[in-house]
C-alpha cells in the first residue's frame, strides 16, 4: 500500500562532483519540529513523530487498518465532548419536538455539565466509572439509566463518526444500576369517588374518562366532542408543552385508536357537556416553531377542535403542569392521599402566594393521573377481557407490553385448566389406567 516516511530535519543536497553522490544537508525546520513525518497513504492525514522506529510502527498499522477499512484518526478525538455535541452530534438530531427538548436538557444538565470539557478520546473507563459514581449521588436509578443510555449513543456516534476507535460506554467493567421494579397499583372504587369528588366540577369528567376508557391525561385534554362515537372514543391527539407552548400531537407512539365507550361513561360525558359545553381551541400541530418551509407549514399547520376539558377559565387547552399542581393536588389531599401543606403565612409574599393558589404540595408521583390507567386495566383483566384487546384499549406497542405492567393484576387460574385436562383424558383415554 502507498506511504512513505519524510525526513523534515534534512533533504537531499547538491551532487558532489568529486563524489558523484548528494549528501544529506539540514532544512529550515532543524530541530524545530518533529523529524520524521508519514506521508502518501489515500485518505490519511500525514502525522509526525520524535524517532523514525515509532513513524515505522504507525505507518505499517496505519495501512493494515485501512486495507480493512478499520482505520481512525485520533488526533480527531482531540475535540472536546461539548464541541462535538454543539457542532456534529446535536444539529443531526430529527424527531419529536418534544421529545427532542427532554434529550437537550439531559444532554445539558446531566452529561455535558459533567463531562463536556473532557477531550472524546480520553474519556475511558475510569472517567465513566466516577461519573456513574456522581450520577448515582445525584439522581435516581431510572434519571441515570436514561442518561447513561444517551451518552452511549452520542458516543456510538462519535465512532461512527471516525472520532474514537470504539465506545468506552461498552466496556465490561462499567454498569449502570438496575430499574428498580416498580408494579402498576389500582386504585379502589372509593378512592376514586374520593378523589373525584375532591376535584372541580368541570374536571371530574377527567377521572371518568380515564377510569372508564384507560386515557392518558393528555389524551383526555385533547379529546374533543367530535372523538366521542355512539359507542367508542377514537383517541386521535393529546395535548403536550413543546418550548413551553401547548400543542396538539398524535398519541404516544404516534398511534391512534379506539377504546369502547361503556353506557355509564357516555352518561358521564353527557351530563358533563350539558353543563360544560365543548370550547373551541386552536394550537398549532406537533411543533409551534416557526416553519421555514412549506412542508413544515403544511405540518404544523394549527388545528382546532371543540374540547371537553379545559381550565379554570373555559378558555382553551389546560396545561398538564397546572393540573397537577393545582386541582390533582388539592383533590389528593381530599382523599387523603397526602397531608395539606404547611401554612406559612409569615410574610406578606407567603399570604399571596397561598392566595394565588401557588402553593407547594407534597410529591406523590404513585398518584398521578396515571394511577386511572392502571385501575382501568385491572378491571378489563379482572374481568378476564383478552389481554390482546386490552393492550389496543391502552395503545401499548404490542401485548407483551401489557402483560409486563399488568401480569400480577390477572386472576389466578381458577382451576378451569385442571377440568379442561379431565374432559380431554375421558374423551381421548376413556380413564384406564
Amino acid at each position: 500500500m502507498p506511504g512513505y516516511i519524510e525526513d523534515r530535519w534534512t533533504k537531499t543536497g547538491p551532487v558532489d562532483p568529486e563524489t558523484k553522490k548528494a549528501p544529506r544537508v539540514r532544512t529550515d525546520l532543524w530541530g524545530k519540529c518533529k523529524r520524521y513525518r508519514v506521508c502518501g497513504i489515500p485518505g490519511v492525514r500525514k502525522r509526525s513523530f520524535e524517532r523514525k522506529a515509532d513513524a515505522e510502527t504507525w505507518k505499517s498499522k496505519t495501512q493494515a487498518d485501512m486495507l480493512r477499512g478499520e482505520f481512525v484518526d485520533h488526533r480527531d478525538g482531540s475535540m472536546t465532548l461539548a464541541s462535538y455535541v454543539a457542532t456534529e452530534y446535536w444539529p443531526t438530531r430529527t424527531g419529536d419536538p418534544a421529545t427532542l427538548q427532554t434529550m437537550e436538557s439531559r444532554i445539558n444538565n446531566r452529561i455535558v455539565a459533567f463531562l463536556g470539557s473532557q477531550p472524546l478520546n480520553t474519556i475511558k473507563a475510569p472517567q465513566l466509572r466516577r461519573y456513574l459514581a456522581d450520577l448515582n449521588d445525584q439522581y435516581s436509578a431510572s434519571t441515570v439509566i436514561e442518561t447513561w443510555g444517551t451518552l452511549s449513543a452520542i458516543l456510538q456516534s462519535a465512532v461512527d463518526d471516525e472520532k474514537i476507535p470504539r465506545n468506552p460506554c461498552h466496556a465490561k467493567t462499567l454498569k449502570p444500576p438496575s430499574k428498580p421494579e416498580r408494579k402498576a397499583r389500582a386504585w379502589t372504587g372509593a378512592q376514586v369517588a374520593a378523589v373525584r369528588s375532591g376535584l372541580d366540577a368541570h374536571l371530574r369528567v377527567m377521572v371518568d374518562l380515564g377510569i372508564g376508557a384507560g386515557l392518558r391525561q393528555g389524551e383526555v385534554l385533547g379529546l374533543s366532542i367530535d372523538d366521542i362515537g355512539e359507542d367508542v372514543i377514537h383517541v386521535n391527539r393529546q395535548v403536550r408543552v413543546v418550548r413551553n407552548r401547548l400543542v396538539f400531537a398524535p398519541p404516544k407512539g404516534g398511534k391512534t385508536r379506539r377504546v369502547p365507550l361503556p353506557k355509564r361513561l357516555a352518561e358521564q360525558i353527557a351530563a358533563h357537556t350539558a353543563t360544560f359545553p365543548p370550547v373551541t381551541a386552536t394550537l398549532p400541530w406537533v411543533n409551534p416553531a416557526p416553519p421555514e418551509n412549506e412542508k413544515q407549514a403544511a405540518e404544523r399547520r394549527p388545528q382546532t377542535h371543540q374540547l371537553l376539558v379545559t381550565g379554570e377559565r373555559r378558555q382553551g387547552a389546560m396545561r398538564r403542569s397546572v393540573f397537577n399542581e393545582g386541582p390533582w393536588k388539592r383533590a389528593l389531599v381530599a382523599a387523603g392521599f397526602i397531608p395539606e401543606p404547611p401554612k406559612r403565612e409569615r410574610t406578606e409574599a407567603d399570604k399571596a402566594r397561598r392566595a394565588s393558589g401557588n402553593i407547594k404540595y407534597a410529591a406523590s408521583p404513585e398518584n398521578g393521573f396515571h394511577a386511572l390507567r392502571h385501575t382501568f386495566a385491572s378491571i378489563q383483566l379482572d374481568a378476564r377481557e383478552s389481554v390482546v384487546a386490552v393492550s389496543q384499549w391502552l395503545g401499548h406497542a404490542d401485548p407483551s407490553i401489557t402483560l409486563k405492567i399488568y401480569a400480577h393484576m390477572m386472576p389466578e387460574a381458577d382451576g378451569r385448566g385442571r377440568e379442561a385436562m379431565d374432559a380431554w383424558f375421558d374423551a381421548n383415554l376413556n380413564g384406564s389406567p
